[in-house]
């Protein structure tokens, strides 16, 4: 018979923050979807999307990622703070 696996152990603390190390990975590529999402849009005079309407989705593409990016940092920032305030 074989040996019943061990489960490998994560601190709930390192869980979350390589989670969080993930995403902010992932941002800057979420970002370019999403920026390259405007390239699908109708070309069709009678189904064209506006231009004010195309820079409105670009600007706001643009606002949630750095929202985003913020938003991460700080939490990234606060867990390596409470990581190192932590005894060994």
């Amino acid at each position: 018979m074989s040996e019943p696996s061990r489960s490998v152990f994560l601190e709930r603390q390192t869980y979350r923050r390589r989670r969080l190390m993930d995403a902010a990975r992932m941002l800057p590529i979420v970002g370019i979807l999403l920026w390259a999402l405007p390239l699908l849009w109708p070309q069709d005079p009678e189904q064209a999307v506006t231009t004010s309407g195309a820079m409105r989705y670009i600007f706001g593409i643009w606002v949630l990622l750095v929202a985003l990016s913020l938003w991460l940092s700080r939490r990234l920032k606060d867990t390596a703070e409470t990581d190192a305030s932590r005894p060994n």
